[in-house]
């Protein structure tokens, strides 16, 4: 697992580098594998097989991170659409962006939250 890593740009929702557990489910069958980043808008993440553009998927998502001296567990569950799909050269994979179409607020702020944590500690790294 890679360390969680903020990326600075300009969109609406920041995107956070880190590798969240997530099982994807479609009507061709299912993948379990991890995010490469997340947003409260959506998830980028690599898979075995191509799937098309616009596929509604249902996704769910495992978030946990430290909460004082526990480390607090979240399960997110909610729909996406694939915006984007490009297979990874000579790997046999693909890489795919999807957009949370429909997910609740509290789950919504629960990823803002989330990120933002991973956010704050590496401004207080050196």
């Amino acid at each position: 697992m890679i360390s969680p890593k903020a990326i600075h740009e300009r969109r609406r929702d920041p995107r956070l580098e880190n590798n969240i557990p997530v099982k994807i489910c479609q009507d061709d069958g299912d993948f379990v594998t991890e995010t490469l980043n997340i947003s409260r808008s959506g998830a980028y993440c690599c898979v075995d097989a191509p799937v098309a553009l616009m596929t509604k998927l249902k996704i769910h998502l495992l978030l946990s991170f430290p909460k004082g001296t526990k480390t607090e567990v979240k399960k997110i569950s909610c729909e996406g659409v694939v915006v984007r799909s490009e297979a990874v050269a000579n790997q046999g994979k693909y890489n795919v962006a999807i957009f949370f179409s429909e997910i609740t607020e509290r789950d919504a702020e629960y990823i803002t939250d989330y990120v933002d944590t991973y956010m704050k500690k590496e401004e207080t790294v050196p």
